[in-house]
């Protein structure tokens, strides 16, 4: 049953961007591989960007549209389940990268498609 709405998915998206860029520090990220920090931090600013592009109500400029905006967080959770064998992230640097591209994959997977007016 998909039931993430494009309303729902716009809410969800400007904390999670902040989520990436905040996370990273309070959990230490980083032990394994720097750039275990560093690519969070980044993604999270790109995400903020994108929402912001993004052709939905709570995007500013809506230049983007929101399948594009689907598509790229379909790659970053594909990257983000993949970067931890790239780069031998270990512990807890696998394991936020894991958990968060295995979230954002359950999201996209579960959109509602909208209905073509």
């Amino acid at each position: 049953m998909k039931f993430v709405t494009k309303r729902i998915h716009a809410f969800l998206d400007y904390p999670v961007a902040v989520a990436l860029m905040i996370l990273p520090f309070l959990l230490g990220l980083g032990d394994s591989n720097p750039l275990a920090l560093q690519l969070s931090v980044a993604t999270g600013i790109a995400a903020f960007v994108l929402t912001l592009l993004t052709d939905h109500h709570l995007g500013a400029l809506r230049v983007i549209p929101y399948k594009i905006h689907l598509l790229v967080d379909l790659l970053v959770a594909v990257v983000f389940i993949i970067v931890p064998f790239a780069f031998a992230f270990q512990g807890i640097d696998a394991y936020y990268y894991w958990l968060n591209g295995a979230a954002v994959l359950t999201v996209v997977s579960l959109h509602k498609p909208e209905l073509a007016v």
